[in-house]
């Protein structure tokens, strides 16, 4: 195939999945996939019939998470949409006693899960800075503000590290630093940081690429293992080196010189290797290489689609996103799991995978 070749199929997989995105996947999280009375989207609907799954939580998170979804989609009910679920976030999510964010409510929208969770909080931030880019709502901009203060006040502990999780009255640690929370924390700052203190937020993340250099990453894989160096049954995740290198490229100005930016084009090219087979993306490996899920999840693929438009590599770009919309995506919506041999392993999809296809998205439209 011809490079316009290649590029002529290739702009052809974008915008059929972009018209997937926009006619099924923004209308089914606005109709059967909300709860109109709790003014919060289900957390999960079945994969055949798109009717909303038993409900026995709502994640501040998943709220989170679809906020950013419709703040960052395109015509006037997405964005009707989107100051929905912040008003919804605010008032059903925020803890007035304690400060921060409960971590979850009941199916009758009462406090479930108090604890508060770094991963959480880092959405509150990331969503609040999409939802203030597009309405200029005040409210979410100072939420923006006071959510990442509490951040740095409550979870950050003396060695620059994040605390994963606390409870409710912030008096115990009841998870250590993980990768996964650190990752979202850094994708929360970028956000934050393109409408407020930016030279502020500059200087946390860069104290962020440091700790997890010094702490997470694997000397001979050069990826970022999912716990810190040491910790028994330490494993990596292909797509989460992917998403790494995505967002550190996108901002490599914020990243200039740091050991990060150096390390992690290897371990990218060590992840391709051992962990991306014709099935797609793995899910965890050792840091041999060896295998230790082989599940397919949507997330890591679409990570893996976004740092081949980051990279440049239309060819590779055009072959992984027709083997991904023939495999993932169907006309109700999406499989949220395979197994290697193309199996569906999970029946149901969750509202929080449709942040995963918008960020991907919006690192396609440039690449050709």
């Amino acid at each position: 195939m011809t490079a316009a070749q290649t590029n002529s199929a290739l702009a052809e997989h974008i915008t059929a999945f972009r018209e997937h995105f926009d006619s099924v996947i923004l209308p089914l999280w606005m109709g059967p996939g909300f709860n109109d009375t709790l003014g919060l989207p289900f957390e999960s609907l079945d994969a055949a019939s798109g009717a909303p799954l038993p409900a026995e939580r709502y994640r501040a998170m998943a709220c989170a998470r679809q906020l950013y979804v419709y703040a960052a989609a395109p015509g006037a009910a997405a964005g009707a949409h989107a100051d929905r679920l912040f008003d919804s976030l605010v008032r059903v999510f925020r803890d007035e006693a304690h400060g921060g964010w409960h971590y979850s409510v009941d199916a009758q929208g009462r406090p479930l899960d108090l604890t508060q969770d770094l991963y959480t909080h880092a959405f509150i931030v990331f969503a609040c800075a999409a939802h203030f880019r597009r309405s200029r709502n005040a409210q979410a901009r100072k939420l923006m503000l006071a959510t990442a203060e509490v951040i740095e006040s409550r979870f950050k502990s003396a060695d620059g590290l994040y605390h994963a999780a606390l409870s409710a009255d912030w008096k115990q640690v009841l998870r250590g630093p993980a990768q996964n929370p650190m990752m979202h924390l850094t994708e929360a700052y970028l956000a934050a940081a393109q409408v407020a203190e930016p030279a502020l937020f500059a200087k946390r993340l860069r104290g962020l690429a440091q700790v997890m250099t010094q702490s997470f990453l694997s000397a001979s894989t050069q990826c970022i293992a999912e716990l810190p160096q040491g910790t028994p049954g330490n494993r990596i995740e292909p797509g989460h080196q992917f998403e790494w290198l995505s967002l550190v490229r996108e901002s490599a100005e914020v990243f200039d010189g740091l050991d990060l930016a150096e390390s992690l084009p290897r371990g990218v090219h060590w992840a391709r290797g051992h962990g991306v087979d014709a099935g797609g993306v793995a899910a965890a490996l050792d840091e041999q290489g060896a295998v230790l899920d082989d599940t397919r999840r949507i997330w890591a693929q679409t990570e893996h689609l976004r740092v081949l438009a980051v990279l440049g590599e239309q060819a590779a770009l055009n072959q992984a996103l027709a083997a991904f919309r023939a495999r993932f995506l169907h006309p109700g919506g999406w499989y949220e799991c395979l197994d290697a041999a193309g199996a569906v392993v999970r029946p149901d999809m969750p509202s929080t995978s449709p942040y995963h296809l918008a960020t991907c998205l919006a690192a396609l439209p440039g690449v050709v």
